[in-house]
């Protein structure tokens, strides 16, 4: 058979033309700018006179490129991308040694596996083979019309490297990559690494050859990248469906290499994507929660963000069109409680400086990957006059938050004050009707007006951010943390100097030591009697930090106040201390530290004026807005003290009217549910039943595996697989070497203990305390180690602003941690850089 002619034949035929040159024939044949090409048909028996004749109609081309197209290749279900061979750069007198080079890879080792993978017949033929004139491409890639991710038909993503598509392809360059919206515009543009590209080698007069690449800035201008897109959207019309477009752009212009199916594009029928993120919220809510803290979780996170755009001044339009945003800040997933990413990013994207806030976000929440681009909201639009009216009135709202904050801090202590002084620390004697509106009271009053700390929290945010890059250009790795450290007014400090002091008072006499290690809580409290000094001392902790407990804002946890067991431990394990000669002080470190640190600012900054007036203002307001974000939080420690109080006893109630087996299975309900009860909006008043019921599910989940810490999910997240999003590290790290983010300086060396439970727990002289997490009912092992090493959490974390406060080496985000390193084992921590060295032995 003799090769087929575009001009004179009839339509090609995949038979003939196979999948890719059927594609490129029609789209030729509408106009589109593909490359002169043609086709020695699979069941040509003379290759060297097909050759021949396609070479004529070319017009005897210089150079050819020489690819497949077999029957099934390049359409709407299977690629073959790779599976056979393809030349650039043919000259023409070996034109028919490559088609029939071409001809065999059809049956070859690639093929073949491609076929059995798939379930394909394994019968082969020899492949068409196209002939196409070349294109010495100054840049080139590959544009889908649709994001290949999220199925999003409104999103044009390209991918684009200098050269020819070859050094793309196999990995030996990393692409540029643009994301279009429906408008056209560039909507994000990654930067690619590129060292090498393919061109022409002209020393062996054919082929390529692999040449140095020196071009700095964009691989493509925006202009370009509309283009391609342009090009990409009318193919997939002109074929019915998404298209996977390759493209090279030569002398200024545009062609069009190879057009395909996008072969795994996921269906936007199936649903929405959601991301998910533990992130540092495992610090709060850690393994499984129960519905009754996670309703109650949720409605707080709904009410107080969305007064938080109202303070800001975000228009009400807005604020209201995001309800369902608000409303779905967390989810709980098979027990347990995640961010769902998308949320945090649609409220704050209602803000100024968007691109800017979500970094600084990312950072105080422990975010170590961002949103995807493909996933990432757009700031809302009402046109660009309503947007800047729109802008100016929240960047003012800001302003006025700024300066109104002070008050507003003040406010809120004193409502916090006053709602716990008048309801009292008691519920004896109230009925379930009268516990339900002190529960609705203390949400009206306190939960749903947390405007000081949301404030602060955001300027906590903007603050640390702006310090952290700016003491990083200027001073140098991990100064910020030594500037923040030994401030002497952050509240988590104040158990470990009130544990100090108690512990010094029972140095004295070690049966009492021993006592306070050992002895169970009845017999501490016995001797307590005959100690009235110390046992004030407990009483005054008891009433101040009664509230703290691990997992305190888990309504289910048992509180200090519940049991102060924990502190006598930790009272007696820092008295032998003291006793075997260990006078530090609390905190002296970090007053070291602190002066250290100001004086390498000092010396830094000396000479630059300017410099040192900016700097001298972004830290003291990052100290400002850290100090209070690590007090505030205390507030709320005492607010869901009291929630705790109620909701418990609403559950005593409960149990005495025959609703409920036990006072703790309230915590089977959502908040909700037990409200009804007393306002008669309950569905159903089996409670206990309902309870019962959850229990056995709730329990599955603390039996079975924890989901992923960030996946997504697809369409309803109750059917959904849980996808993990695991994005490879930004470095390679050896063996001996983890590196997080240190938070407080300082060299130490020693052996660690790796702690998932604290209570119990003493640590030996100079030990390294080594953590997957830590909450506020970490403080009293705090004292008795030597560095922390923490595997979640970010640089606001309650960890890393204690860690600073004691002067403690620390270093939080240090991935894996728990699982790399044992109890025993040798490490070095650098507490600036967030370095973790294995020592081997």
């Amino acid at each position: 058979m003799s090769a087929p002619d575009l001009q004179t034949d009839a339509a090609p035929d995949r038979a003939t033309w196979g999948g890719k040159g059927m594609a490129l024939a029609r789209l030729l044949d509408l106009g589109f700018p593909v490359p002169p090409l043609a086709v020695v048909p699979p069941d040509a028996d003379d290759v060297d006179a097909a050759v021949a004749e396609s070479l004529g109609r070319l017009a005897h081309p210089p150079f050819v490129a020489v690819r497949s197209s077999a029957a099934d290749e390049d359409g709407a279900a299977h690629a073959f991308a790779g599976a056979l061979d393809s030349f650039l750069f043919v000259p023409p007198e070996r034109v028919a040694e490559r088609v029939r080079d071409v001809r065999r890879s059809g049956d070859g080792e690639r093929v073949r596996a491609y076929r059995a993978a798939r379930g394909l017949d394994g019968s082969t033929r020899p492949p068409a083979v196209l002939i196409q004139q070349i294109v010495d491409a100054d840049v080139s890639g590959v544009a889908f019309s649709a994001d290949p991710v999220t199925g999003d038909a409104d999103v044009v993503v390209i991918s684009a490297a200098w050269g020819l598509g070859s050094a793309l392809v196999d990995g030996r360059a990393e692409a540029e990559t643009l994301r279009l919206g429906a408008d056209g515009e560039v909507r994000a543009r990654t930067p690619g690494v590129q060292k090498v590209a393919d061109r022409f080698d002209a020393r062996a007069g054919e082929g390529v050859a692999e040449v140095s690449v020196d071009e700095s800035g964009p691989v493509l201008s925006d202009i370009d990248a509309r283009r391609i897109a342009a090009l990409a959207r009318s193919a997939a019309d002109a074929m019915g469906g998404p298209q996977d477009v390759e493209w090279a752009i030569a002398d200024g212009e545009l062609w069009l290499l190879q057009a395909r199916p996008v072969t795994a594009l996921p269906a936007q029928s199936d649903g929405r994507i959601r991301l998910w993120d533990n992130a540092n919220i495992v610090e709060s809510y850690a393994g499984v929660t129960t519905p009754l803290t996670y309703s109650f979780a949720r409605r707080a996170y709904a009410a107080v963000y969305r007064e938080f755009c109202r303070i800001l001044k975000v228009p009400e339009s807005r604020v209201e069109a995001e309800a369902e945003t608000f409303e779905q800040m967390i989810g709980l997933i098979r027990g347990r409680v995640y961010y769902n990413l998308g949320s945090w990013y649609r409220v704050l994207a209602l803000l100024p400086g968007y691109r800017l806030n979500a970094g600084l976000m990312e950072g105080m929440m422990g975010v170590r990957d961002g949103i995807p681009d493909g996933l990432r909201p757009e700031p809302p639009s009402a046109g660009r006059i309503a947007d800047a009216f729109a802008l100016a009135r929240t960047v003012l709202g800001l302003v006025a938050a700024h300066v109104r904050l002070p008050r507003m801090r003040r406010d809120f202590l004193w409502r916090v004050d006053d709602a716990l002084r008048r309801h009292g620390a008691t519920t004896d004697g109230m009925g379930l009707d009268a516990l339900a509106e002190a529960y609705a009271t203390l949400d009206r009053t306190l939960l749903r007006r947390w405007d000081a700390p949301l404030v602060n929290d955001f300027f906590a945010m903007i603050w640390f951010g702006l310090a952290q890059r700016a003491a990083e250009r200027w001073i140098g790795p991990g100064a910020l943390g030594g500037l923040l450290a030994g401030d002497g007014d952050v509240i988590s400090a104040e158990p470990a100097r009130c544990v100090e002091a108690m512990a010094r008072e029972a140095a004295a006499d070690p049966a009492w030591v021993e006592m306070l290690l050992a002895a169970d809580r009845a017999a501490v409290e016995s001797g307590l009697a005959d100690r009235p000094t110390m046992a004030a001392d407990v009483a005054a902790y008891v009433a101040r930090f009664g509230d703290r407990c691990l997992e305190e804002l888990k309504l289910e946890s048992p509180t200090l106040a519940d049991d102060p067991t924990p502190l006598y431990r930790s009272v007696g394990a820092r008295a032998v201390r003291i006793a075997d000669g260990d006078a530090r002080e609390p905190g002296s470190d970090a007053v070291r530290q602190r002066a250290e640190a100001e004086a390498r600012a000092s010396d830094a900054l000396r000479g630059h004026p300017l410099r040192r007036l900016l700097f001298g203002v972004l830290l003291r307001n990052a100290r400002d807005r850290v100090r209070d974000r690590e007090n505030l939080r205390f507030e709320r420690t005492r607010v869901f003290g009291r929630a705790r109080r109620l909701v418990l006893a609403m559950g005593q109630r409960l149990t005495e009217a025959g609703h409920l087996d036990g006072a703790r299975d309230v915590f089977w309900l959502e908040i909700e549910e037990l409200l009804g009860l007393a306002r008669g909006t309950a569905a159903s008043l089996d409670v206990g039943g309902l309870a019962a019921v959850r229990r056995v599910e709730f329990e599955g989940y603390r039996d079975g595996s924890a989901p992923p810490d960030r996946f997504t999910t697809r369409g309803p997240v109750a059917t959904s697989e849980l996808v993990p999003d695991r994005p490879a590290p930004a470095e390679p790290e050896s063996g001996a070497v983890r590196t997080g983010l240190g938070c407080c300086a300082g060299v130490v060396e020693g052996r660690v203990r790796v702690v998932r439970d604290p209570r119990g727990v003493e640590l030996a002289p100079g030990t390294i305390l080594v953590a997957e997490r830590t909450d506020p009912g970490w403080v009293l092992l705090f004292p008795a180690c030597a560095g922390l090493v923490v595997e979640r959490g970010s640089l606001l974390s309650h960890s890393a602003i204690v860690a600073r406060e004691l002067g403690i080496p620390a270093a939080v985000a240090v991935p894996g941690v728990t699982e790399w390193l044992r109890d025993g084992d040798r490490v070095r921590l650098d507490g600036a850089t967030g370095r973790v060295e294995r020592i081997d032995e």
